[in-house]
């Protein structure tokens, strides 16, 4: 074999948002990639154009979100419905709703909308940043998995799209974000299995209007005697219409009905009467009928994996395809660094599949449902008294509006809940301490942990305490430790179990520490933890340098007091414990995956329990045996 074929730790198809934030993520990680691209640019007009509030926490944990907000794109913080008039009159708004309410906590609580384009071209430019460029326009001609290299075991060609010229490659995995069309799924053979048949035609125009319809700077999803639309603003004055053009319900219906931007825009004139619209300009226009689909797997050998629309397609309405391409990248990304950093078996790579393929299952069902709804013809005849008539804000008998709000946890972004495996607790985990919280908190294990403001001691900020640790690809530990006088010794015996030789804590420190700069904050003796610590008191009462042990007076720069009001905790005086369930006085300890999900809950005990009982729960992914000498926890 030649010795000179170039190796890379990864290779991405596919410079869409999957693959640009999966190679965001590993280029922060360490790990050096290639990404190609058959196109010979970015996305320059349509595709998608909305970030949902989770997708934009993420986003603001790695350091983006203010490139995003920079391009000023368009906020949607209420969704408007239209109907028609049983008058005859045209359309007229029947019912409001938040697009983001305060039971979801939100710390964003809109969607934003902006370009697709921009959106790539901001990690295009982190990529920059980091010396990765997307190599256009290239393509993946063939690629086998043999065996033959372990380290590398995946073998590449590449082919200039318009150039005779290849190259060779070894990498040690390989990623299709290459959207619905993925040859690489194509190539090993995995189906995509259609859950519905196709049966709505929409026509998509974004472009620059002139209207006096009074809802165009929110979005809208309108029903009428001529058909049903939708309505999304965007950033410079654009806005993106949705038009249905055909129907399975109409007698000569084709599911490859086509129609010009012309007849998309008579359409959508006749939807929109009494009111009038006339286009400026028109940036992009195009055709597509809905269908839904999933693939029967997301990898064959936790080697080469699918994420984003080359393992699931559905209807746009609900804005979910580039957020859910996100997610699959994120925890494939965490999962990889685990792995390839030596902490994880390759066991838990298996978990991408299952975690993400049940959210896209769940995605599905309800786009299903919101699509059949949306497309839904209505009658001048089924007006008065029907689902679609008189709904003002909480009025629930409108079923289209209904469904609309019992989906918005799930939309948003902070509904996805990972069911248990070896990387979120239940009682059937390996690890089985009776320290392991299951419901006796309010934070519910495989989902994102709650909202929390809180005071940072050392410099007075007060800070929302999810954003204190930068999406690193580290564990986050929550320390909430209660009440200082109660807990001093739990606290200190907390430290000197991690300290422990055989910990989870320890077993992977850094081999230099001495290295490691004074100035870091958030990983100073291993690359996989960090910790953050919470008191039950106020600012001026909390002596860092007094009240905690040296390992974790480390971080102090993530040592808080929970003495900020919290308006929907009435006058707890502790609103981050309170807010999670949590004693004020005995506190406990969270553990939150890389990608904001919690792992694990645990009590905060005097003696080692609380530290043992992280050990076996690390212990069932660990690449080394953890916590043998166990002593007995005082409860």
């Amino acid at each position: 074999m030649p010795t000179n074929i170039e190796r890379c730790d990864a290779v991405i198809v596919g410079a869409g948002p999957a693959g640009l934030l999966l190679a965001v993520c590993l280029v922060r990680f360490g790990y050096s990639i290639r990404i190609i691209d058959k196109r010979e640019t970015r996305t320059l007009t349509g595709r998608a154009d909305g970030l949902q509030p989770r997708s934009l926490e993420l986003l603001r944990n790695m350091g983006l979100k203010r490139q995003i907000m920079a391009h000023e794109p368009a906020k949607v913080y209420e969704v408007a419905f239209w109907n028609p008039s049983s008058q005859g009159q045209g359309i007229h708004r029947t019912g409001h709703g938040k697009a983001c309410p305060p039971s979801i906590d939100a710390r964003y609580p809109f969607t934003t909308l902006l370009h697709q384009g921009l959106i790539e071209g901001v990690f295009i430019d982190d990529l920059h940043e980091r010396g990765v460029h997307v190599q256009r326009p290239w393509t993946l001609s063939e690629f086998e998995n043999n065996g033959k290299e372990t380290a590398y075991p995946v073998r590449l060609v590449l082919k200039h799209v318009k150039q005779d010229e290849q190259q060779e490659l070894r990498s040690k995995y390989l990623f299709s974000a290459e959207g619905a069309r993925s040859t690489i799924r194509e190539m090993l053979g995995i189906e995509l299995q259609h859950r519905e048949p196709i049966s709505n035609v929409w026509g998509v125009m974004d472009g620059v209007v002139r209207t006096n319809f009074p809802d165009l700077k929110m979005k809208c999803n309108i029903h009428s005697d001529h058909g049903s639309m939708m309505i999304i603003p965007r950033e410079k004055d654009l806005v993106r219409l949705y038009i249905q053009i055909a129907s399975s319900s109409d007698p000569d219906f084709d599911p490859h009905h086509a129609a010009t931007a012309e007849e998309v825009q008579a359409s959508a004139k006749r939807i929109l009467e009494p009111y009038d619209v006339e286009w400026e300009r028109v940036e992009w226009y195009s055709v597509y009928p809905i269908g839904q689909g999933i693939a029967d797997r997301y990898t064959l050998d936790e080697r080469i994996f699918l994420l984003g629309d080359a393992c699931h397609t559905h209807s746009p309405k609900a804005g979910q395809g580039m957020n859910t391409a996100f997610h699959d990248a994120l925890n494939l990304a965490f999962k990889i660094h685990l792995v390839e950093s030596g902490f994880a078996k390759r066991s838990l790579l298996k978990t991408y599949e299952t975690e993400r393929k049940m959210i896209a299952e769940n995605l599905l069902d309800f786009d299903a449902k919101y699509a059949s709804l949306f497309s839904q013809k209505v009658s001048s005849m089924m007006k008065t008294g029907s689902h679609f008539e008189g709904n003002e804000e909480g009025d629930d008998s409108n079923e289209f509006l209904k469904v609309f709000r019992e989906s918005q946890d799930f939309t948003s972004g902070f509904g996805i809940v990972y069911e248990a495996n070896a990387m979120v607790w239940s009682p059937s985990h390996p690890a089985q301490s009776a320290l392991f919280q299951h419901e006796r908190t309010n934070v519910r294990l495989g989902r994102v942990m709650p909202r929390a403001n809180v005071t940072r001691v050392v410099d007075a900020n007060v800070v929302k305490l999810e954003h204190e640790i930068p999406l690193n690809g580290s564990f986050r530990i929550f320390l909430f430790a209660g009440s200082p006088s109660t807990t001093k010794r739990a606290v200190a015996d907390f430290a000197t179990n991690l300290e422990r030789k055989d910990s989870f804590y320890s077993s992977y420190a850094y081999r230099d520490l001495a290295a490691v700069s004074h100035h870091e904050r958030h990983n100073p003796h291993t690359r996989f933890i960090s910790i953050c610590t919470i008191f039950a008191a106020t600012r001026d009462s909390i002596d860092i340098a007094t009240m905690l042990p040296p390992l974790i007076a480390r971080y102090s720069y993530q040592v808080y007091a929970d003495d900020i009001v919290d308006a929907s905790m009435s006058n707890e005086r502790a609103a981050a414990h309170a807010k999670l369930g949590f004693d004020e006085q005995k506190g406990a300890v969270i553990l939150v995956r890389p990608d904001g999900h919690v792992a694990c809950v645990v009590d905060l005990v005097e003696g080692s329990g609380t530290v043992d009982a992280l050990n076996d729960f690390f212990g069932a992914v660990a690449t080394k045996r953890l916590g043998h000498r166990r002593e007995q926890a005082r409860l």
